[in-house]
């Protein structure tokens, strides 16, 4: 790797990259930003890997070093705040209209109105948790109606077209 050669960065890469990732995650607890200072990570070994000595470390607990400081560099680093950082947020109650509210108050009502009528009762309650109310699949719904979540999607999916077509016509 220090001579720039692709072929060892790759083998390298396969492996190492699991070992690093595990480090990179567990400091940082998001996958979205641990798969961004993965690859800094693998371009910061790749342009220092001329300075890489035997006689100081193993070349893992080198790599495993570089990994572990740039995800402490992250963490350190002032980010802007997430919502996923903080889901608590969203158990406020509001004061405001409710997403179905405000869509029974337009003209299309009557219609929309007519085309939930016509599905079973508890999709129809379904759709309106889920994307009126915004009752999670992966949880809420999951456990309220005793399914798994694949078959709250398949519902939801089959509610939604069923919607979608009755709304076209």
């Amino acid at each position: 790797m220090a001579r720039q050669d692709r072929a060892a960065f790759a083998e390298v890469y396969a492996a190492t990259s699991a070992k690093l990732y595990g480090i990179v995650l567990r400091i940082l607890r998001r996958r979205d930003i641990a798969d961004e200072v993965l690859q800094e990570v693998y371009v910061k070994i790749w342009e220092r890997a001329g300075d890489f000595r035997s006689e100081r470390a193993s070349p893992i607990a080198w790599m495993a070093a570089i990994a572990r400081n740039r995800a402490l560099d992250e963490v350190r680093r002032k980010s802007p705040v997430s919502i996923e950082d903080h889901p608590e947020i969203q158990d406020f109650p509001s004061g405001d209209e409710t997403g179905l509210a405000a869509v029974m108050r337009g003209e299309d009502s009557k219609r929309l109105a007519d085309c939930l009528a016509r599905l079973e009762a508890d999709r129809r309650q379904m759709v309106v948790l889920a994307y009126c109310e915004g009752l999670s699949r992966e949880e809420e719904l999951a456990t309220k109606y005793d399914q798994p979540v694949n078959t709250i999607k398949t519902w939801l999916r089959r509610s939604l077209a069923q919607l979608k077509g009755c709304l076209s016509s």
